[in-house]
């Protein structure tokens, strides 16, 4: 029963780290709210795109609207472009083309006068589509790892025997960060690694630093003071993994036509 209780706690805390992370990364769809004639339309804005024109969607808003899309690719300071939304099905319609692979756009619209969002613009970053047998291996692992590592933390935390766990832990965190990660990140953008000595990618980073963690605490296990450089790590872990997805990821320098890897 208690051990039950031990991987439904896991399992939540696992859980709620994997929503607030893809909800906070800066791939996520922006959630804004239109104002029109006192009415209020909730729109989702993308900041993900594969190899093909992203079209920016504005859902049951009324079809005479007078919306605009204004884009410029980025990071330049070229003048924006600005295209008119169109009413497709009764749906307001308007594209932004497609990029090289991690060129990205800096885009806002324009509805009846009124810019959105009102901070800053969005960002969207282009990508090659990644294929579900490795996409999803990827995820999983990962999952399993910061799954594993709060079940360890637990473990630890209640003197109960953890180095079994611990040492699967080391070993989903190095399929999953280490053979799909570089794999999934080869197919979307090219580059293998972009995390240290090659670049700050905090994806990769954060995952190297947690690995080392991880593989440290795993090799001591024998000494004395053990289970506080497990509660280390997996507390490093927690946190770091808590980063937004996809931070300082590959960009496309528009000036030098190539990745670059420090952005």
């Amino acid at each position: 029963m208690r051990k039950f209780l031990y991987w439904l706690l896991a399992i939540v805390i696992t859980l709620a780290l994997s929503i607030y992370q893809r909800m906070t990364g800066p791939t996520y769809p922006k959630k804004i709210d239109i104002e029109l004639h006192g009415e209020t339309y909730k729109v989702k804005l993308p900041r993900s795109g594969v190899q093909q024109d992203e079209t920016v969607t504005l859902k049951d808003v009324p079809s005479d609207t007078k919306a605009q899309l204004h884009y410029r690719c980025y990071p330049t300071s070229d003048d924006y472009t600005t295209v008119d939304f169109t009413s497709s099905d009764n749906v307001l319609q308007a594209v932004l083309p497609v990029q090289p692979i991690a060129g990205k756009l800096q885009y806002y619209i324009t509805v009846e006068g009124k810019d959105y969002p009102a901070d800053a613009p969005l960002q969207i970053r282009f990508r090659n589509d990644v294929p579900a047998s490795i996409l999803i291996p990827h995820i999983l692992f990962m999952f399993a790892a910061m799954l594993f590592a709060v079940y360890t933390f637990l473990l630890v935390l209640t003197r109960k025997k953890y180095s079994r766990w611990l040492k699967i832990t080391v070993g989903t965190l190095f399929v999953g960060g280490f053979i799909f990660g570089p794999l999934v990140q080869h197919v979307a953008f090219g580059p293998w690694w972009t995390g240290f000595p090659y670049g700050t990618d905090l994806t990769d980073n954060k995952t190297l630093l947690s690995f080392i963690l991880f593989v440290a605490a795993a090799a001591t296990l024998k000494w004395k003071y053990n289970k506080w450089l497990v509660l280390i790590a997996v507390l490093f872990m927690i946190i770091i993994f808590s980063i937004p997805h996809s931070t300082y990821g590959s960009e496309y320098d528009y000036s030098t036509q190539q990745i670059s890897t420090a952005k």
